[in-house]
């Protein structure tokens, strides 16, 4: 692993964390980075041949915070609850996709990119899940939001009704439960000794 990867995969802990706190919010945060990101790759290639080496990050800068506004614009227009309860971590894509611009990964393969997404996008809508069923003792609460509805009533399914435990939808809940994930991976990954 070298110093681009691990800054690329630290800046991805950002909103793994902080936006997995429900199903909803995880599933509309990887549509956005699918959308900002694949329209990003798209221009920069584009534009890369017509540009001076020294100007490819500027250039990417802007072009990413354009497209990340327009993005936040186009989900507060659709959806105003769902914009509201995304916060920061729509802004973080437009870094992120600089950061990925600089690492080289608009240049790999594109079977390499999807598998590289479709990762991150399972990552943030399992630890979405989990802490959503954890946490609030529900699946699907607020879903509608992305379809730009928004039902009076819809609570999702109800699982528990004491509500779950509440430390799981907060930061250091996330926290834990990513470490105890990694755990059960390396666990499982982890060849067994013969005797």
């Amino acid at each position: 692993m070298n110093n681009s990867s691990t800054l690329q995969n630290s800046l991805m802990l950002a909103p793994l964390i902080g936006a997995t706190d429900s199903l909803m919010k995880a599933l509309g945060l990887w549509l956005m980075f699918i959308v900002v990101s694949s329209v990003f790759g798209l221009c920069m290639a584009a534009l890369r041949a017509r540009l001076m080496p020294a100007t490819q990050v500027v250039a990417g800068v802007v072009l990413a915070a354009t497209l990340t506004s327009c993005a936040e614009l186009g989900a507060q227009a659709w959806s105003l609850q769902w914009h509201q309860h995304m916060g920061m971590y729509a802004g973080l894509i437009a870094l992120q996709c600089v950061v990925m611009d600089q690492t080289g990964f608009f240049q790999r393969t594109g079977p390499d990119r999807l598998r590289l997404c479709a990762l991150f996008g399972a990552l943030l809508t399992g630890m979405g899940l989990l802490r959503e069923l954890i946490g609030s003792g529900t699946l699907g609460n607020h879903l509608p939001w992305l379809a730009g509805a928004t039902p009076p009533d819809w609570q999702g399914w109800v699982l528990t009704a004491d509500g779950g435990m509440r430390l799981a939808i907060l930061a250091p809940g996330g926290f834990i439960l990513l470490g105890l994930l990694l755990a059960a991976w390396q666990a499982w990954a982890r060849p067994t000794p013969s005797h």
